[in-house]
């Protein structure tokens, strides 16, 4: 390895050649982080597409700004204000699922693959299949296709880069040594609003209560997740499928200031974290000009200012949820898939207070039960089948959703 002189004037960085991006989901939370990251870009970028589900007047208005060649909504009742709002700019405005796979399926080097639930699904592997650059913000890729999108990914050439913050902190840290030298890979987690709560508390808990993330500003799906601790469920999953690593080697350590997001422990009882401010900016702006660096606008560390930093286990009795996850990881299969979609239906059904907090965790349980029971656990073999058991085990939590309603509220 060379070592670089720190009293040597290092050389010049070579010119960057303009990377073409496309960003699918750039309404939602990690889009417009992604958006504001490009406008940021002095030049280095050129856009040309972006998506969103449904605010046609603001995905107009981004497409505008980024100079995007193509835009698209999801829902085709948003496509007339889409198409109004683009008049005269000469930027080409499409809707639906196909014009989603087409816009993912445009020459660009670089996706944002940031469309949140199942409809992510094939446009991100319309993007993998073409052999682009995929910066994965989509769960449901890896939770319920993952071994078939990685197996995608690796036939086409394909890169696969994590956006999420504690997936990111882990690829970061993976750079540290040899793949068989690694012993275990923590994911980090907050603990959410209730890491201190009783159970007996937790089970009363407010939508209003269960929002109030402490640390991060995300969509109400996502922090409720944190709340219930699913999202460290299927964070786990995911990184058996990004790291190829062995549910033996993954863990959840609960951090509660969200500064070190991941952490990877070596053989010789190293451990390499990756540290951040709690801003999506950080892991996406590494995402973006990777394997180069770029100038981030997200808060710098001060360690000095924090003080300490503290971890503790959590505790599987206050969150029921760890224990699902763990046991739809180790059953494989499309059991991932029908606690994903089992979960989708639980917390929409807590927001529009169907069901108590406690009632979650209960209607993703009682799913995977009954998913077993019906033998419908084989893995899907492409995105087809695996849009089916989707769309199965939500017809089966709706089906339980009164019975789980009766004791949760």
């Amino acid at each position: 390895m060379q070592v670089v002189n720190p009293h040597v004037r290092a050389e010049r960085r070579p010119v960057e050649a303009v990377r073409t991006v496309t960003v699918l989901g750039a309404t939602g939370s990690v889009g417009m982080s992604t958006v504001d990251l490009l406008k940021r870009g002095n030049g280095r970028y050129a856009v040309e597409a972006v998506t969103a589900h449904k605010n046609g007047a603001q995905l107009a208005q981004i497409a505008r700004d980024l100079n995007a060649r193509f835009a698209v909504v999801a829902d085709p009742a948003a496509y007339d204000d889409l198409k109004a709002a683009l008049a005269g700019s000469g930027i080409q405005a499409g809707c639906g699922e196909s014009a989603l796979v087409e816009a993912a399926q445009r020459p660009a080097d670089w996706v944002m693959a940031a469309v949140s639930g199942s409809v992510g699904l094939k446009p991100t592997l319309a993007a993998a299949k073409r052999g682009a650059t995929v910066a994965l913000a989509n769960k449901e890729c890896m939770v319920c296709a993952g071994a078939m999108f990685m197996r995608t990914a690796a036939a086409s050439g394909a890169s696969v880069l994590p956006v999420d913050s504690e997936h990111n902190a882990i690829f970061q840290a993976l750079s540290a040594g040899p793949r068989e030298d690694v012993s275990r890979i923590f994911i980090t987690a907050s603990g959410g609003p209730f890491r201190t709560w009783t159970r007996e508390a937790m089970r009363a808990a407010t939508v209003e209560q269960a929002l109030k993330h402490p640390n991060w500003s995300m969509g109400p799906k996502i922090t409720i997740d944190s709340a219930t601790m699913m999202n460290k469920c299927l964070e786990l999953i995911e990184a058996h499928h990004l790291f190829a690593a062995p549910p033996s080697q993954l863990a959840v350590l609960v951090h509660p200031q969200s500064i070190i997001h991941g952490m990877v422990e070596y053989r010789d009882g190293s451990v390499v974290a990756q540290l951040g401010s709690p801003d999506m900016r950080t892991p996406i702006a590494h995402c973006l000009a990777y394997p180069m660096r770029i100038d981030g606008p997200s808060a710098k560390l001060d360690l000095a200012k924090l003080g300490q930093l503290t971890f503790e286990a959590p505790d599987p009795e206050r969150f029921p949820s760890l224990a699902l996850g763990q046991r739809a990881m180790e059953t494989g299969g499309a059991a991932p898939t029908i606690l994903n979609a089992a979960n989708e239906v639980a917390v929409a059904a807590f927001l529009n207070r169907k069901i108590g907090f406690g009632g979650i965790p209960a209607l993703v349980e009682a799913a995977l039960d009954a998913a077993e029971r019906r033998n419908a656990t084989a893995e899907p073999q492409d995105i087809d089948e695996a849009l089916a058991v989707d769309h199965m085990t939500r017809s089966l939590a709706n089906e339980l959703l009164p019975e789980i309603a009766a004791k949760s509220v």
